[in-house]
């Protein structure tokens, strides 16, 4: 008995990591999703610049999610005071860039995108090991 449990604890622990990498991609895309709702869009190219990322780190599975624009932090950790007073941005060669912060912008938008979706993060976790 020992030695049939021992050789398929391998193909055990492969099929239990395979899942988890799963539940952990689909917890990232609920939550990533619910941050792009919140992400301020003066122009494309925070929004564009999200990503998302499973690894295997120390026998843990770790989701990522982050955005490579170089402005990303300053706009996630700003105050929003100028959120919902349409404040236009200044125009460039006369042409306009939209407002400060947009109507659906969120200061700390990743965060609070997560906090939304974590109801549903926990189901798709939960149903991804069943």
């Amino acid at each position: 008995m020992s030695v049939r449990i021992t050789n398929n604890l391998g193909q055990f622990v492969k099929r239990i990591d395979d899942k988890a990498q799963r539940g952990m991609t689909q917890a990232l895309i609920l939550g990533a999703s619910e941050a792009a709702a919140l992400t301020p869009r003066s122009s494309s190219v925070l929004i564009n610049s999200q990503f998302r990322r499973v690894s295997n780190e120390g026998g843990k599975v770790v989701g990522r999610v982050g955005y490579t624009a170089n402005y990303a932090l300053a706009v996630h950790e700003a105050e929003g005071k100028l959120k919902g007073t349409n404040t236009p941005r200044p125009k460039e060669n006369g042409i306009s860039r939209g407002n400060v912060w947009d109507p659906s912008g969120e200061p700390e938008f990743l965060k609070k995108g997560f906090e939304r979706a974590e109801p549903n993060i926990r189901k798709a976790l939960i149903g991804a090991l069943k």
